[in-house]
């Protein structure tokens, strides 16, 4: 899949190198495509990266993921250009400043903001509830860390569920984009303990069923 990653920094390197890796076209999204850490992110899979600027990246992709702060998603989106019908993946957590609480609650959510300001595209909420380092390398012992997502296009998420089976991640889907109300708010439970209560980023949630 040709796939444009809006964003060079933590989360988009690590996926952009993974998905290289599991045989995908990766194009990073930048203001800056000859800036020095763009040219190293393209160098690091060779034929699999190349940089462009944000609208040149997306107008090639099958899918685009956004991998930029939540602060950023309007500007990033306007840069973007056309988006219709394009599988679009948020990655992003609305963090106050201080990263110690969300400025949107239960009654919204970033992923619900950014489907508003592309309403021709089809987003999904995904990669959000895990570290870098966890996505990284997902497997804790025998088992694999759990990746929700959720959206309102039946294919769209039939794309990222594929996505997170190439991270070697375990995908759970959980229902319509409206539910990133509660992922979001998962996600910032993930980094209290992450960063307030000393786990680090080797740690990840696991969603476990018993089979009846």
């Amino acid at each position: 899949m040709d796939i444009a990653i809006i964003g060079t920094g933590n989360v988009g390197s690590v996926l952009g190198r993974r998905l290289a890796a599991a045989g995908h076209q990766i194009t990073f999204g930048s203001r800056d495509p000859a800036a020095d850490r763009v040219r190293q992110l393209v160098a690091e899979n060779g034929l699999a990266h190349q940089a462009k600027n944000v609208a040149a990246a997306v107008a090639a992709a099958d899918l685009v993921i956004l991998a930029t702060p939540y602060d950023h998603l309007e500007k990033t989106l306007t840069a973007a250009g056309d988006l219709a019908g394009k599988t679009v993946v948020d990655c992003s957590n609305p963090l106050t400043p201080s990263f110690d609480g969300l400025q949107l609650g239960f009654d919204c959510s970033a992923a619900e903001r950014v489907a508003a300001l592309v309403p021709e595209a089809h987003v999904v909420k995904a990669f959000n509830t895990a570290s870098v380092s966890t996505m990284a390398d997902p497997h804790y012992g025998n088992q694999q860390a759990t990746m929700f997502y959720c959206g309102d296009n039946a294919e769209a998420k039939q794309r990222v569920h594929a996505l997170i089976e190439d991270l070697q991640m375990e995908p759970v889907d959980s229902g319509p984009l409206a539910n990133a109300r509660y992922l979001e708010p998962m996600a910032m439970l993930y980094i209290h303990l992450a960063v307030q209560q000393g786990w680090g980023g080797n740690c990840a949630l696991k969603m476990l069923k018993r089979e009846s």
